[in-house]
């Protein structure tokens, strides 16, 4: 479960030059531009607003509290039913570009979970991931720590992308907010 410390970074999903089209009738020359964005820590979904205008998908930018060379501000914090389709869209691919640079901490996820209650284990909350596959993770660790995502699929050899069970279970907790436990996202 992640803390609700604010974010520091964030990946562009979606950037709207004009605003969004849904601003309450006001007129269109009044919009100010939008960025919609996943925080790369805690995968909050953001609506930022740009200082620039050359911000592209993909594009990693600085939120934190010191100077900001590409965002103004943060406007506010959205819900997965917020963004446009383009973000929709771009989303799990941002997810996974999040994951995968962050490898190591990720890999420390199938080193490090533990049960959450007699019935049920972290690790089941992977999609896929059933008492059989589960046990073998456990089995596995136990001779030695995974070390990477490629260590984890050649040791088990039913987990082809291990990276992808992850990104999976970010967008679960990403596009239901009633979900019971999170693991990679705060409320």
């Amino acid at each position: 479960m992640r803390s609700d410390k604010k974010e520091i970074y964030a990946v562009v999903i979606e950037y709207l030059p004009r605003g969004r089209g849904d601003a309450g009738g006001r007129q269109q020359y009044k919009h100010e531009p939008i960025v919609q964005a996943v925080g790369k820590d805690q995968f909050k979904l953001l609506e930022l607003v740009p200082k620039v205008d050359s911000i592209s998908i993909n594009d990693e930018v600085y939120i934190g509290d010191k100077e900001r060379d590409k965002i103004e501000r943060v406007k506010r914090r959205i819900g997965y039913a917020d963004l446009t389709q383009t973000a929709k869209v771009e989303l799990p691919f941002a997810i996974e570009g999040i994951v995968k640079d962050d490898e190591k901490r990720y890999v420390a996820f199938y080193n490090d979970a533990v049960p959450i209650s007699i019935k049920l284990h972290m690790l089941h909350l992977l999609p896929g991931i059933g008492k059989k596959l589960m046990q073998e993770i456990l089995a596995e660790r136990q001779k030695r720590p995974f070390t990477s995502f490629s260590d984890i699929s050649e040791r088990i050899k039913t987990i082809p992308h291990p990276e992808q069970m992850i990104v999976k279970r970010v967008l679960e907790e990403i596009e239901d907010p009633d979900i019971k436990y999170r693991i990679f996202t705060s409320r």
